[in-house]
């Protein structure tokens, strides 16, 4: 199982050079690189626990790189497992959805 760090591609244009651009106490503001575009980044449980996620293995998470918090426990390790795009919690191998969140 290769683990590797988010990578959403942009909504507006699909792009995958995403940015992260504010820190976890304020919010997951993320602006593509291609179009300029600013969106945030959720997840949502699916209801499923994956195990043997490899801990030694995990990339480390740069403060710039996508991201997003764990919905079940607040994490910020969220990685996305590279052989089947499914996204998974470090902590607590919750399977998540990657969703981008509603402006209200």
């Amino acid at each position: 199982m290769i683990v590797s760090i988010l990578s959403p591609s942009c909504p507006e244009c699909g792009a995958k050079k995403i940015v992260y651009s504010c820190e976890p106490k304020c919010c997951f503001n993320h602006v593509c690189g291609a179009c300029r575009a600013s969106f945030q980044l959720e997840t949502r449980e699916l209801g499923e626990k994956l195990a043997g996620i490899p801990a030694e293995e995990l990339p480390e998470i740069e403060s710039c790189l996508p991201t997003a918090q764990c919905a079940n426990c607040e994490s910020l390790r969220v990685f996305q497992i590279e052989e089947t795009g499914q996204i998974v919690c470090a902590d607590c191998q919750s399977l998540l959805e990657l969703v981008f969140a509603e402006n209200d």
